[in-house]
């Protein structure tokens, strides 16, 4: 079982930067694929990134590429979500999820557990 908090969200202008975090309960995080999603109103939930349980292997959205970087530090049970050049159309919630398998790391089905959500809003 593994239970993950975020943290980090707000309100920013566009351009601007957040680094939101996720923090996990339990001793087996640092065996568990991590990615971060987000979901708009009125809009399905959508793939932003994924890291791997070592850390060692990264994949992202093509709207993120090159703006977002996810991390993670196993020592302290969190992985982070660095969002730089933030756009308008970047507003959503984000939610932190938890992979044991690393099969359909872009699925939001492919993931075992989640969080509650942070609220990211960016303003022009």
């Amino acid at each position: 079982q593994v239970q993950l908090v975020e943290s980090g969200g707000g309100l920013v202008q566009a351009g601007g930067s957040l680094r939101l975090s996720c923090a996990a309960s339990g001793r087996t995080f640092s065996t568990y694929g991590m990615g971060w999603f987000r979901q708009a109103p009125g809009k399905e939930r959508e793939f932003v990134a994924r890291i791997s349980w070592s850390g060692g292997s990264t994949y992202y959205a093509d709207s993120v590429k090159g703006r977002f970087t996810i991390s993670r530090d196993n020592a302290e049970n969190t992985v982070y979500l660095q969002m730089n050049s933030l756009r308008v159309e970047d507003t959503a919630v984000y939610y932190c999820a938890a992979q044991k398998d690393p099969f359909r790391v872009s699925d939001s089905q492919g993931y075992d557990y989640w969080g509650q959500g942070t609220q990211v809003t960016v303003s022009s």
